[in-house]
Parts: structure tokens; C-alpha cells; sequence
């Protein structure tokens, strides 16, 4: 029996997973950001990391005991050459050294990678890998659209065909909870507050192309508050200015790409209102909650697949 270990350290989550036989066991700890900050710094990062990877891996064993055949880590954020933080080096290291000692094979991918197997995994759509088709990563750190096209060596190439050109889903979703006064991360809550609201908004997104800007969603949240919008009605503008943008990439992309199936991954696509929308408009598929923000699972699934020669 195949029991594949995967491992990932992003800027806010430590997380491990074990995929065996189709299925996924996983632990995670959200970092500690203290009240009234915006996220942390990488240093303390991966501090916080050094930290809590030795406990999430002691509770997930205890879960689940057995033989580990293979061990996988997010090394990097993304696929594209350069790419890096050093949050991920505390998942890197601990895997490599995981997989010397049980002499097992390591196996590296990014962290926008795991994103989009777990999404699949989650959705039942592992089948996705085997042809061309569109991934939207929304996410703290990242608001682009990947084409995805299968690869044997690395199971699949990632090629950026849209993106953010300036403020992050996520980083708009944390700015404007923060005005409002709700916890970090501010996802759930942000959505809760909407869901108060049935303001009606007429928005026009800020478009270049298939590309988005998401920065004048931050300034008019902002103005908004100091007219004395309640609080609902701001969080609901925010969500549906993100909505709008990730709608106008992906009508943009579906002109240029036709008929390829589009999948959603990332923290902010665990957002009810969002996920509703696009999956009515364009039959998106999207990861459920747990998988939508950053986790293992999809690193562990890519670890499976590569040790075991599933194309």
C-alpha cells in the first residue's frame, strides 16, 4: 500500500498530508499574526514554522499510522524560474530529511502546483491533468490564471495568461477586514458580514486585456467606511468588486481559449458568494473549503502520482 506524505509552508498555514488510497488525511496550524497586523514577516515565518511542523506531523501520524513510501514538499511558489520565499525551505528541509531517513524518494513541486491538485482532488477531477485546461489561483499572495497543460516529467506546466497587476484577492479580503476590525485572516468573517447585506452594486471591474486591478477596490472600501456605509455593505462591495474582476478575466480567457474547463483554487475561492456565482455562469469547478486554502493534500496527491508513474 502506497502512503504518500506531503508538506507545505506557506506565508500562513504549516500543514502536512498523507494521500493513500484515494484518500487524504491532513493537519494544519494557522501562523500566529498578532491582532491588528496584516500578515507576517518571513523571518517570522519561518519561525513559526520551525515550530508547529514537528506538531501537525505528531497529530497526523497519530491519525493515521503506516509505512510512508514517498515524501513531497512545496519548494516554491510558483513554477516560473525565480520564484521563491523562504517559508518554504522549513517544508523543503524537514521533507528531504523525512525521506533520506526512511529511504524514500523526495519529490519537489510549487506550492501554486498543490493549489491546483488539491482543488481537483477535492472536486474529483483528477482526470482535469490528462488535457489542456485553465486554473485560477486567488489567494494571498497570488490572483492569476495559469494554462495548464500536461507534462511527464512534472505532470503538468503552468503558463501565467492573467493576473492581478496590482493588489492580490486576498490582500484586498485582509486590507478591508482590517478597516472593519475582523480577525487575520479575515476570509470567513468578511463573508459572514456580507451576507448581512442585500446592498445592490452596479461594478464595472478595472480590466487590461485578460489582466485585473485591484487596488481601487481597497481605496473606495475605504471611502465607503468614512461616509458611514455600514460595515455589511462594505464587506459585500469588496467581495462583489472581486467577483467582478474574476469574471472579467475569465470572460476574457474563454474568447482566447474557447471551450477549456475552468478550475478555481486558493483561500479567497472558499468564499459562498463567489464560487456560486462562477460556477453558475461558467460550470467552474472549485475545490471545497478545506481544500481551497493552503493545505498539503495537493502536494501530497502529486507526490502519489509521481511516485507511482500516474500520468
Amino acid at each position: 500500500m502506497h502512503r504518500a506524505l506531503g508538506i507545505d509552508t506557506s506565508n500562513y498555514t504549516t500543514s502536512a498530508a498523507l494521500y493513500t488510497d484515494g484518500t487524504v488525511r491532513q493537519q494544519k496550524m494557522l501562523l500566529p499574526v498578532r491582532k491588528g497586523e496584516l500578515g507576517l514577516r518571513q523571518s517570522d515565518a519561518v519561525f513559526h514554522h520551525v515550530q508547529q511542523l514537528p506538531q501537525v506531523l505528531e497529530r497526523l501520524f497519530q491519525e493515521s499510522s503506516g509505512a510512508v513510501t514517498a515524501v513531497g514538499a512545496s519548494a516554491r511558489p510558483r513554477d516560473q524560474e525565480g520564484s521563491y520565499m523562504p517559508c518554504f525551505t522549513v517544508g523543503t528541509g524537514t521533507a528531504k530529511a523525512m525521506a533520506m531517513a526512511l529511504s524514500v524518494p523526495f519529490f519537489s513541486f510549487s506550492h501554486q502546483a498543490g493549489h491546483i491538485a488539491a482543488a481537483l482532488y477535492s472536486a474529483g477531477k483528477l482526470s482535469f491533468l490528462k488535457k489542456p485546461f485553465l486554473a485560477f489561483h486567488v489567494s494571498g499572495g497570488t490572483t492569476e490564471a495559469v494554462r495548464v497543460v500536461p507534462d511527464r516529467e512534472h505532470l503538468f506546466q503552468a503558463e501565467i495568461v492573467a493576473r492581478s497587476l496590482d493588489l492580490k484577492g486576498g490582500q484586498a479580503v485582509d486590507r478591508v477586514g482590517g478597516m472593519l476590525g475582523l480577525p487575520f485572516p479575515a476570509g470567513k468573517y468578511l463573508e459572514e458580514l456580507a451576507m448581512q447585506s442585500d446592498a445592490l452594486f452596479s461594478i464595472r471591474p478595472s480590466m487590461k486585456g485578460a489582466d485585473c486591478s485591484l487596488s481601487g477596490v481597497e481605496n473606495q472600501c475605504r471611502k465607503m467606511l468614512e461616509e458611514g456605509c455600514p460595515r455589511e455593505d462594505v464587506a459585500r462591495y469588496c467581495l462583489l468588486s472581486i467577483l467582478a474582476a474574476l469574471d472579467g478575466m475569465a470572460a476574457a480567457l474563454q474568447k482566447e481559449y474557447r471551450v477549456l474547463p475552468m478550475l478555481f483554487a486558493g483561500g479567497v475561492m472558499s468564499n459562498g458568494i463567489i464560487r456560486s456565482a462562477l460556477t453558475e455562469k461558467y460550470g467552474a469547478v472549485f475545490a471545497e473549503p478545506a481544500f481551497s486554502s493552503d493545505n498539503a493534500a495537493g502536494i501530497a496527491v502529486l507526490t502519489e502520482m509521481k511516485y507511482s508513474g500516474a500520468y
